[in-house]
């Protein structure tokens, strides 16, 4: 069997043996550039295995049916929306044989009564690709240099010319020209057991995590509306548990790479705006393309002297991955890069009571004397060595743990015997995310990407434009600051009644459109919706009010200090503060 490609590199074999693959040529800001673009359409996957990877690509065989004009639809002053009934189709294999789709044609003619008098004039069968999400995969692939793909299109050469466009600005200039994340081919990759009969799941990145968690009593399953639904009372509940109690939730989708050798601090600081955390610490950390764009946030701790613990969210996983090996191999770095994400199982422990029961599994002295905010340590709970790190998404007093897949439930279930008396549960990403969004922290993918600028995204702090090290970035981020900025990122409430935002709604002002919303959530703590919002600087004052349009209609909004909540650690601060005046 033949070895795995792992850099692909100027060949003219790869033309002439198959007429999917393109081999591009040409220039960039770089330098020369060659790279092999693979787009087989239906056999992406069969190429991808000659190449050492397994595309989750499938060809589908697909059937429709196209009537002749019906009146009373051209009769319409507006666009008919597309219907689409989630609960009776499901994507089958289907014959070229109209009576194999005839109970789902039956079921349109009930939605759309106009449809049962009208001439059917062509019956189209033929293939289909789909990816497990519906996404194409666009983009260089993690784990052979200059392998790039544009495969997985469900709709076809409808897309050629954006993608490839897209593709070949990328090429040449060596960044995206804006931002694809949901098609970047490096997307796909316990204790699942112990909580898959308690929660709805979610799909991330190949791992099921949990969104939130049943009790008796709740309308459990999945229940799909654009309004508050099914799951809206229990996130509430879960909320409520971390800032009062103290809850459990299971991180381990999260992207984990190490990175050590002698010039690894070298490298870092060459990927990263912000200075390297000293042994033992912490930081928040963002890789920036060459214009200033913000490509991903990482946290970063070092372990050892040179060695460093990486952690970034699921679906950024080999998306980041690759950016960092592209610029190890391209620097010729002296570094031992290794993915160890599905080697190591995480779990957030998250609340006032966190502390209490961390301890009693412990010898190590968790105070916050002793183990200070974004703090790491090597430390035994229950009986196991682990890695554990001063933080939480939350906002809320917490740890991440990490932990080796193999003991990782052993140590989920003495947390949760140990937490008994002070009243620990699960909760989920959604009172995650909600909890996120009242400290007003920022998220990858939402209030930044590759198509917003770290100032503007209120990421100053984390941007160190006086270190020595010439990041990736740095000069276009400069040029930016001088010129000044446009638009920010605001922080926004809204009187709402039944529906919340939550991201890509269109902000309005005196019947113009002014900006949009990055993500948002029901806040529970405060009773209120919340966002992020991307307004004109002109427009970003507290006070400022504007309106947010949700299914068809604009609710009022205003621009708020944040955050909406102190995190624990600011909290913390301010009472020492206080007590030391007293």
């Amino acid at each position: 069997m033949a070895e795995p490609v792992s850099d692909i590199k100027p060949h003219w074999k790869w033309i002439t043996e198959s007429i999917h693959l393109m081999l591009f040529l040409g220039g960039s800001v770089n330098g020369p550039v060659c790279v092999l673009i693979q787009g087989a359409g239906f056999w992406a996957r069969e190429v991808g295995q000659l190449i050492g990877f397994e595309h989750p690509t499938i060809p589908v065989h697909h059937q429709y049916v196209v009537t002749a004009t019906v009146p009373e639809v051209k009769a319409l002053k507006t666009e008919l929306p597309v219907i689409r009934d989630l609960e009776g189709f499901g994507k089958e294999l289907f014959e070229s044989d109209l009576d194999r789709i005839m109970d789902h044609v039956e079921m349109a003619m009930e939605m759309v009564p106009v449809l049962k008098i009208a001439d059917i004039i062509n019956i189209v069968s033929g293939p289909i690709t789909y990816t497990p999400d519906l996404l194409p995969m666009v983009g260089p692939h993690q784990g052979a240099r200059n392998y790039w793909t544009a495969i997985g299109f469900g709709y076809g050469v409808i897309h050629a010319g954006g993608i490839g466009k897209f593709l070949s600005d990328w090429i040449v200039t060596g960044e995206p020209p804006y931002d694809l994340i949901e098609c970047d081919p490096n997307r796909t990759s316990g204790v699942y057991e112990l909580l898959k009969g308690k929660a709805s799941m979610g799909f991330h990145a190949g791992w099921e995590q949990p969104h939130w968690f049943y009790k008796p009593g709740d309308d459990a399953g999945y229940k799909p509306s654009f309004r508050r639904t099914n799951w809206f009372g229990p996130v509430g509940r879960e909320c409520k548990l971390v800032m009062e109690k103290v809850g459990v939730v299971d991180l381990t989708p999260f992207g984990k790479f190490m990175v050590k050798g002698k010039d690894s601090q070298k490298l870092l600081d060459r990927l990263f705006a912000n200075t390297m955390p000293k042994v033992g610490l912490t930081n928040i950390s963002h890789m920036l393309t060459p214009t200033g764009r913000v490509y991903a946030e990482v946290t970063i701790t070092q372990l050892t002297p040179g060695e460093f613990l990486l952690i970034t969210g699921s679906g950024s996983e080999l998306h980041d991955l690759r950016w960092i090996e592209k610029e190890a191999a391209e620097g010729a770095y002296d570094v031992d890069i290794s993915n160890v994400t599905e080697d190591i199982g995480v779990l957030g422990v998250a609340g006032p009571k966190a502390r209490d029961v961390l301890q009693k599994l412990t010898q190590e002295d968790m105070s916050d004397a002793s183990f200070k905010f974004l703090h790491c340590k090597p430390i035994q709970l229950a009986g196991i060595n682990l890695r554990a790190i001063r933080i939480s998404y939350t906002g809320e007093l917490g740890w991440e743990l990490y932990i080796p897949q193999k003991d990782i439930a052993a140590v989920y279930q003495a947390i949760m015997a140990a937490g008994e008396d002070e009243g620990i549960d699960n909760f989920g990403t959604y009172a995650m995310s909600s909890l996120r969004l009242e400290k007003g922290f920022r998220g990858w993918g939402a209030e930044m990407n590759c198509d917003t600028n770290p100032l503007e995204a209120g990421l100053d702090y984390f941007i160190k434009l006086n270190k020595p090290a010439d990041f990736i970035g740095k000069a276009a981020l400069q040029e930016i600051k001088a010129k000044g900025l446009k638009r920010k990122l605001s922080y926004i409430t809204m009187d709402t009644d039944d529906v919340d935002p939550e991201g890509n709604e269109t902000i309005w002002l005196n019947g113009k459109v002014v900006g949009n919303t990055t993500s948002g959530a029901y806040s529970y703590t405060t009773q209120q919706s919340l966002a992020f919002a991307y307004l004109p600087v002109e427009l970003c004052s507290v006070g400022q009010k504007v309106e947010v349009e949700m299914l068809g209609r604009k609710y009022p909004a205003m621009v708020v200090q944040e955050p909406l909540v102190l995190t624990e650690p600011t909290r913390t601060r301010l009472q020492k503060k206080a007590k030391s005046k007293a």
